[in-house]
């Protein structure tokens, strides 16, 4: 059986092993995890044959350093515009590339994108958690953080035609705004606010991690909802604290909560918005209940015609 090694030189903050999800267990209190974008995770899998969950290598802006220490292979990196180096070779993201014994492989930030996700072809091998790969960054359960002095070790490990990997449109940065569902807890906002989301100009800020990311923009106050009970919440949605900062949640979001929701965003873009920098300006635009929905049968479809 083919084995390849690889020693973790250098690696940012953030940088974990992460898979499709842990799907199921929210309903206990275990958020689920994976990739921040899942399309680069499915499409970098497919890349090099994987099942298109499979653990991968999630790179954050710190970027990320490997040496093979054993045996070859083929690696894909597919999310954001990063940089990837191993030798005399220099391509972006969206490529696969052959690493053996010896050789340097480099990925660093780029032009664009906040997040990339380098593929292994074989089995990365790590120790599930509840059954997934996915590091939830709090805790460290799961595949755990890629830190200096890691060695990643993959079974089964295949050399694949190296290429260039498609990258659909939909997977950069939003260039408009963001398409959100009004609510749940609009109640708790007055007309005013509601405007000011749908017509204000945000920020990104420097509290970014996978738990979620506070906008710096107009003060969006919710008015006498601060006593409500926790209840649950999902990715992409926008809480508001009391001082009317707002934050979209992300992969590693907690369970439950108690601050309102004034808007969710639409589960179809979250992965390009997951791409945002820290300080990109970014606008909101409401949609219906039903035109999310028939948004995410159409960039489900697109993405199977990519697999397919």
């Amino acid at each position: 059986m083919a084995r390849a090694v690889l020693r973790v030189v250098q690696a940012g903050a953030h940088c974990s092993v992460q898979d499709g999800g842990r799907a199921g267990l929210m309903r206990f209190g275990v958020p689920g995890s994976g990739a921040m974008d899942r399309v680069a995770l499915t499409l970098a899998n497919h890349a090099l044959g994987n099942p298109v969950g499979a653990a991968a290598v999630e790179v954050s802006l710190g970027g990320v350093v490997l040496e093979v220490e054993e045996g070859a292979l083929s690696v894909a990196v597919a999310g954001g515009g990063f940089v990837v180096e191993t030798g005399s070779t220099r391509v972006g993201s969206w490529s696969v590339v052959t690493v053996r014994a010896g050789d340097r492989l480099t990925v660093r930030r780029g032009p664009w994108g906040a997040w990339c996700c380098l593929g292994f072809a074989g089995r990365l091998g790590v120790e599930p958690w509840l059954g997934s790969a996915a590091t939830h960054a709090l805790s460290g359960f799961g595949g755990g953080a890629v830190a200096a002095g890691r060695r990643l070790v993959v079974d089964d490990a295949r050399i694949v035609r190296e290429r260039a990997i498609p990258c659909p449109v939909w997977a950069r940065p939003p260039g408009d705004a963001v398409a959100v569902v009004i609510g749940p807890q609009e109640r708790f906002f007055g007309v005013e606010q509601i405007e000011l989301l749908l017509d204000g100009r945000f920020y990104l800020t420097d509290a970014y991690d996978r738990m979620g990311v506070r906008l710096r923009g107009p003060s969006l106050a919710p008015v006498g909802a601060l006593g409500i009970p926790s209840e649950p919440v999902m990715r992409g949605s926008v809480q508001v604290a009391g001082d009317g900062v707002a934050t979209v949640l992300m992969a590693d979001h907690q369970t439950t909560g108690g601050y309102p929701k004034i808007a969710t965003v639409v589960g179809s873009e979250l992965d390009a918005f997951a791409q945002l920098r820290p300080h990109a300006a970014v606008g909101f635009r409401a949609v219906t209940p039903e035109q999310a929905v028939a948004m995410a049968r159409l960039r489900t479809a697109a993405l199977s015609r990519l697999l397919g």
